[in-house]
């Protein structure tokens, strides 16, 4: 595959449900892999996850796409307006967007950004935000290039399972 490959993105179905809940628990392992040296990965039990992302679809919040290379999913998003109290209704978030390391640098993770991108503005969101773990430099040079600024005040800690990962908030304008 050649990294000139264009990957269609479509809206997740319930049936996507259990490939997302595999590929976000094998993408939260690879990603944090380089993040928590030698202490274990936090991982949700797949059943939960599953049962997380099927209701997500269901009921659209948050808003799912799933990137597709022929027939397997191999990336997806979830979008919708900030959960970030005191947001107007015009700021969007991304909410989740992860690829399988076997497509990293192919152009999936720009394709689901895209995706997301037009969703929230046909939502009507000017704005959009991303919570990201600050050592997670794949993530954040992605989004930087895609964009989006560091909001340096945002900075907090989250436990996630045993461990406690620092995060931060970037936004960039839709437009």
């Amino acid at each position: 595959m050649s990294s000139t490959t264009t990957f269609k993105v479509r809206p997740a179905t319930l049936r996507d449900a259990k490939a997302i809940a595999e590929l976000h628990n094998s993408s939260v392992r690879e990603a944090f892999k380089s993040m928590l040296a030698d202490t274990p990965v936090p991982v949700t039990p797949l059943d939960k996850r599953q049962a997380y992302w099927r209701e997500a679809i269901e009921y659209a919040e948050p808003q799912v796409q799933v990137a597709m290379d022929e027939d397997k999913i191999v990336g997806f998003v979830g979008f919708d307006r900030s959960r970030d109290k005191g947001t107007p209704p015009t700021m969007g978030e991304i909410w989740a967007i992860y690829v399988a390391s076997s497509h990293w640098d192919k152009g999936v993770g720009l394709a689901l950004w895209d995706a997301a991108r037009e969703g929230l503005m046909e939502e009507g969101c000017s704005n959009v935000s991303i919570w990201l773990p600050i050592a997670n430099e794949r993530a954040m040079r992605f989004h930087e290039l895609a964009g989006f600024k560091r909001e340096m005040n945002t900075a907090k800690t989250v436990q996630i399972g045993a461990v406690k990962i620092e995060e931060m908030r970037l936004k960039r304008p839709l437009n």
